[in-house]
């Protein structure tokens, strides 16, 4: 015999008691995680030059005089790095989003540890997400004395942060010699994938005060992690003028506030008056983002971006996502180039000729809202050239986007195009 049994009941104001509890505990989680977004109202300034305090202040930095910044392309990077490692006196820290094993990690791994056997204070902090070190690399570098830490690692008590990824790309040596922009460890650096050449990248290697801000930078997540709070001349010292470069440094930990760099990147091209020359490998620009860059062409601004092709890049879902909205930048004068030779990863924006930037900031929602990310801009005409000669070079491997050829493309495409645009705030 089979005896059934009812539900105990639940007297009604015990359930709506829970139901008013639970809502309010999601009510809580959203407003505690929700970062606000307002549409920017952006006065138009005379020009950039007259508004370089004020997008500074905005962006929660001060500019800088008496830099010198050597710009880095692709695998000389990682030879003026180790060099830098090698010849440190007194600390190196060092911050990375993508590490995997291989030779570049190899190489990164010995020189870290023969710093830190040769009596230097080295700092090591991978994300938890996109920080796949092995376990001998991992061995080394303890053995070796090498403070090694994970940002946001895997756990229960993570998992409302696990999203948040720390994507800066930074080292900083005896606090006096830092390095900032987008060159990741993994041997697509080095030698390519599927017979394309290696990735295409641009990282600065920056001396003088402002080097002090892109320490600031680095212990805000290692203070995070570790609690240890690092002082000192090795660390901060009194740093002296060695150039003429101005500059200046953002930064983003998702806080609930506006975001510093998106509010940088759009300051600057409303600022613009004669160019706006985008490299960016994941380009997806929201309406406000749009907005800006259409408004720039419709006051006379040459505004270029350049991408990876599909056929080329690490992330096609990306790509795909952001091909659903260049139909209307096209629409809107925005000149879009796609390059063909290998994944295009530095993350470059130049304005007028005059002022440029360099970090490890997408154009798109994931780097403006969600992740940790960094950016530095020089106020000088050098580097803003060097940046525009080495875009120009860049176009010699690219395909220009025509706005009639675009609208013909197939209708499979444009379906995969805007479904994975319904995520692209994720990607």
């Amino acid at each position: 015999m089979i005896l059934f049994t009812s539900p105990i009941a639940i007297p009604a104001f015990l359930f709506w008691l829970m139901v008013f509890t639970i809502a309010g505990l999601i009510l809580i989680l959203y407003s505690t995680l929700h970062r606000r977004d307002p549409d920017y109202d952006i006065d138009h300034p005379e020009s950039l030059r007259d508004a370089r305090f004020s997008i500074t202040g905005l962006t929660h930095g001060a500019a800088k005089r008496g830099n010198r910044v050597t710009l880095l392309q692709d695998t000389d990077y990682f030879d003026a790095l180790i060099e830098a490692i090698d010849g440190a006196r007194g600390s190196v820290n060092f911050e990375t989003y993508l590490w995997e094993e291989g030779k570049v990690s190899d190489r990164v791994t010995d020189a870290l540890a023969r710093s830190a056997r040769n009596g230097v204070d080295v700092r090591v902090m991978l994300d938890g997400s996109g920080g796949s070190i092995t376990q001998e690399q991992k061995q080394r570098l303890q053995e070796a004395g090498v403070a090694l830490t994970s940002y946001h690692p895997f756990r229960l008590s993570n998992l409302g942060k696990i999203n948040n990824r720390d994507h800066r790309k930074i080292c900083v040596v005896d606090g006096r010699i830092g390095f900032v922009g987008g060159h990741c460890f993994t041997d697509d650096w080095m030698e390519g994938r599927k017979g394309k050449p290696a990735f295409r990248d641009i990282t600065a290697r920056i001396e003088g005060p402002v080097v002090h801000d892109i320490q600031s930078t680095f212990s805000e997540n290692w203070v995070e992690e570790t609690g240890d709070v690092f002082i000192g001349n090795a660390y901060f010292p009194e740093l002296e003028r060695v150039g003429e470069v101005e500059a200046h440094v953002t930064w983003i930990t998702p806080a609930g506030i506006p975001s510093a760099v998106k509010l940088l990147h759009y300051l600057a091209i409303t600022c613009a008056t004669k160019r706006v020359w985008i490299q960016n490998p994941y380009f997806l620009p929201d309406p406000d983002g749009i907005d800006a860059l259409i408004e720039a062409v419709d006051r006379g601004v040459d505004v270029r971006v350049m991408v990876p092709a599909t056929k080329v890049t690490d992330h096609p879902i990306v790509q795909h996502a952001g091909h659903h909205k260049f139909g209307a930048m096209l629409d809107g004068g925005i000149r879009i180039f796609e390059y063909e030779r290998t994944l295009l990863h530095q993350k470059v924006l130049t304005v007028d000729g005059t002022w440029a930037a360099v970090g490890s900031t997408n154009f798109d929602d994931r780097s403006f809202e969600i992740n940790d990310e960094i950016t530095v801009g020089f106020w000088d005409e050098g580097v803003a050239k060097e940046l525009e000669q080495i875009f120009e070079r860049d176009l010699e491997h690219c395909t220009e986007m025509n706005a009639g050829d675009w609208r013909k493309r197939g209708l499979g495409h444009k379906l995969i195009d805007g479904t994975f645009f319904i995520i692209n705030e994720q990607l």
